[in-house]
C-alpha cells in the first residue's frame, strides 16, 4: 500500500519526465526515496481532455519503480503505436495516471469470482501474443468480467474466445491506481 506522499511523487515523476521528454530536455533523475519493494510492474496512462492519450508500462519491473515510472511516463507520450507523439501544445490538457501492478495470479476464468471488475486487471496470452487491461478499463467502460475478457483476447489480437478452450493463458492482478 502506497502513502499518499508516495503516491504524489510518483506522479511528479512521471508529469516532470513526460514534460521533458516532450520539451527534448534532460531526462528527470529518479527520487530514490520512492523505491518501493513489491511492485511487479507498472503502467503510466496519459489522458487529454479525459480521453487516453497513451498508455505502456511493463510486467517486471527491472529497474526501481520511480525509475520505471519515469520510463514509462516517456514511452506513452511517445511510443505508444496507437497514438501520435505528444506536443509540446498538448501539455497543459494532459493528465497523468499511474499503476502499480502486484503479482500474477493464472486462473481459470471460469471458476465463480475469478475476475471481480474493477478489481483485478487482466492478461491473455497465447505463444507471443499478449494483451493486458487494467483494472480501471472495465469500469471505464461499463463491461461485465466476460467483456473484459473478450476485450483483453482482442487486444492480444486473439480469437475473444480463445480461453475457452484452454489454448490461451488467463491472469489476473491487482494495481493501486492513482492520478493527477
Amino acid at each position: 500500500m502506497l502513502t499518499d506522499e508516495q503516491k504524489s511523487g510518483l506522479l511528479r515523476v512521471a508529469r516532470e519526465s513526460m514534460t521533458a521528454h516532450v520539451l527534448g530536455r534532460s531526462a528527470v533523475p529518479a527520487h530514490e526515496w520512492l523505491e518501493l519493494p513489491g511492485a511487479s510492474g507498472v503502467f503510466v496512462t496519459i489522458k487529454r481532455r479525459g480521453e487516453l492519450r497513451g498508455c505502456l508500462g511493463t510486467l517486471q519491473c527491472r529497474a526501481g519503480l520511480a525509475e520505471e515510472v519515469a520510463r514509462c511516463a516517456r514511452d506513452s507520450a511517445s511510443e505508444d503505436p496507437r497514438f501520435p507523439r505528444v506536443a509540446r501544445g498538448e501539455l497543459p490538457d494532459l493528465t497523468v495516471e499511474v499503476s502499480v501492478l502486484g503479482p500474477l495470479e493464472q486462473i481459470d476464468p471460469t471458476e465463480p469470482d475469478a475476475i471481480v471488475v474493477g478489481r483485478h486487471g487482466l492478461v491473455v496470452e497465447d505463444g507471443r501474443r499478449r494483451g493486458l487491461l487494467l483494472p480501471q478499463v472495465p469500469v471505464e467502460w461499463g463491461w461485465t468480467a466476460e467483456q473484459f475478457l473478450r476485450q483483453t483476447c482482442t487486444k492480444a489480437n486473439l480469437a475473444e474466445d480463445c480461453w475457452s478452450s484452454g489454448a490461451a493463458r488467463v491472469y489476473r492482478f491487482e494495481a493501486e491506481v492513482f492520478g493527477e
